[in-house]
């Protein structure tokens, strides 16, 4: 691959894109396997010291008085390996500990890639969070507290992992073709949809503790290719051509500066149109983290799916994310290269598919009962249009700082983060007592309405230009002329001015 990469028959902004995009598959990897490999290690609730048969199945079978082969009417529990007597509760802590990690490096991974380079970071990060997953079946074996433990420093890895890729997008990423770049985030949404069915199919086969083994080795073996192929900017890559570092620094802009200031906490922290991008992620991470939280759940202890089915069906609304995102992103940049409208315009126009449609359908769902078809058609859609996310809050980052991107989308996602652990809580709360349609009727509204509410709070305050704060102060004293590789010494933050023509920044 290198040889051929060397021979300008790739250009290495592709190969950059495509290893951010499989960094952001086997940081989801690890990041949702607890939502399909936890149904395999507990315990199946009870009903009357019998195993509790899901709702809709106990409908079909009123209705049919015959079992479908399509549901779980078990007697017994199958053999997946240990099971372990954890209430809903206690599922919903373990659910939720990886995010508590996550939130906290957010902030401190958008700094730590900007200043020590995002290649060194990502990989180190990645690499340890493989070996915690390894460790899964020995902490869970010794007591449920150790399993936390250790999704909650997976976590504290899979925090620096986005805010270390946004720098490298700002880096990379020529302004006409930033929509493809984000739309390479995307990864993790095709790591969601391979990793439910592929873990579904290891559990029933070999049991739920090689889920763990298997995960891990992938991506210690991801991060071998990571080191070799991705370097932190076009100048610091070892084998880039002079044409294809010109072409993208120029696109830049004109001028590529390191400096040592500190971010503009205060500016930032006073932008309203700041918190309207905080508002719109928090917004986008709830749907997102709920369905890959809950979603698994839903489908196989209410409509009653058998653990592989589940895993297959739970993994359609991502591929679906990940298509739209695609075409979506393709879009973005089709306006761009025209000048269409402007970015904002852009940017708020889009929320209706990001934001509005995904809340409206989960409404719709709560019409459907047990209509398994309809359940899964309209949870594949409602996720599947808030691939447009590539066009608003993925982007609003780039848009308002791109000095600052990856500081920014690293708060941005410190706080959309909490929902990765306040959803699982308030699922489990609410399905205490009784885990049936009424209560998941319950938890579709409030996923509605929280999408909906934060898109239309974006539309009235949010903006897509680039804010005076963004602009590296003059007395900010820049570093000798030459750019080193940040991952593999003590560099500081490379930062991007706008190139002189103003229409650069008021269009995608």
């Amino acid at each position: 691959m290198a040889n051929i990469c060397s021979q300008d028959l790739i250009p290495k902004r592709f190969v950059i894109a495509i290893m951010l995009f499989t960094a952001c598959f086997v940081s989801y990897m690890m990041r949702v396997n607890m939502s399909i490999n936890l149904i395999a290690m507990v315990e199946p609730a009870k009903t009357g010291g019998n195993l509790s048969i899901p709702e809709c199945a106990v409908k079909k079978i009123e209705n049919i008085s015959s079992e479908s082969e399509h549901y779980q009417h078990q007697t017994s529990i199958p053999d997946y390996g240990a099971r372990y007597p954890w209430d809903s509760s206690l599922q919903s802590l373990i659910l939720g500990s990886y995010f508590w990690g996550y939130t906290i490096t957010c902030i401190p991974g958008g700094v730590l890639g900007e200043r020590f380079g995002p290649t060194r970071t990502v990989m180190l990060s990645t690499l340890a969070a493989g070996f915690l997953t390894l460790l899964g079946p020995l902490m869970a074996s010794w007591h449920y507290m150790g399993l936390i433990v250790a999704r909650f420093l997976t976590g504290l890895c899979g925090g620096v992992i986005y805010p270390c890729l946004h720098c490298l997008v700002s880096r990379w990423a020529p302004p006409e073709e930033k929509g493809k770049f984000i739309g390479a985030l995307l990864g993790g949404t095709l790591g969601t949809m391979v990793t439910w069915p592929l873990l579904g199919f290891i559990i029933e086969s070999l049991g739920w503790s090689w889920s763990f083994f298997i995960n891990g080795g992938i991506v210690l073996v991801w991060c071998v290719f990571w080191i070799l192929l991705v370097a932190d900017s076009p100048e610091a890559h070892s084998t880039i051509s002079e044409e294809e570092k010109l072409y993208i620094t120029k696109s830049l802009g004109d001028t590529i500066k390191r400096t040592k200031g500190l971010l503009p906490y205060k500016d930032i922290f006073l932008s309203v149109r700041f918190w309207a991008l905080i508002l719109l992620h928090f917004g986008n991470l709830w749907g997102l983290y709920f369905l890959m939280t809950a979603g698994p759940n839903f489908l196989s202890t209410v409509l009653g799916f058998n653990l592989g089915h589940t895993g297959i069906l739970a993994a359609l609304p991502y591929l679906a994310r990940l298509i739209f995102g695609f075409i979506f992103g393709l879009i973005g940049d089709f306006i761009r290269k025209r000048n269409i409208v402007s970015t904002t315009v852009v940017r708020k126009g889009f929320i209706l598919f990001s934001h509005i449609i995904p809340g409206v359908l989960l409404l719709i769902l709560n019409l459907t009962g047990c209509d398994v078809n309809w359940s899964v058609i309209l949870l594949t859609m409602s996720l599947g249009s808030n691939g447009a996310s590539t066009l608003t809050n993925l982007q609003n980052s780039q848009d308002l700082a791109p000095n600052y991107a990856g500081s920014l989308y690293g708060i941005a996602n410190c706080i959309g983060s909490t929902t990765g652990f306040i959803t699982p809580l308030i699922v489990g709360q609410i399905t205490a007592n009784h885990n049936g349609l009424d209560e998941w009727h319950i938890i579709f509204c409030i996923g509605a309405l929280v999408y909906i509410v934060c898109g239309l709070v974006f539309c009235i305050f949010g903006s897509a230009e680039i804010q005076p704060w963004n602009q590296v102060k003059q007395n900010e004293e820049p570093e000798k002329d030459g750019i080193q590789n940040p991952a593999f010494d003590n560099a500081s933050e490379i930062t991007v001015k706008m190139g002189e023509n103003d229409d650069e920044n008021t269009k995608v």
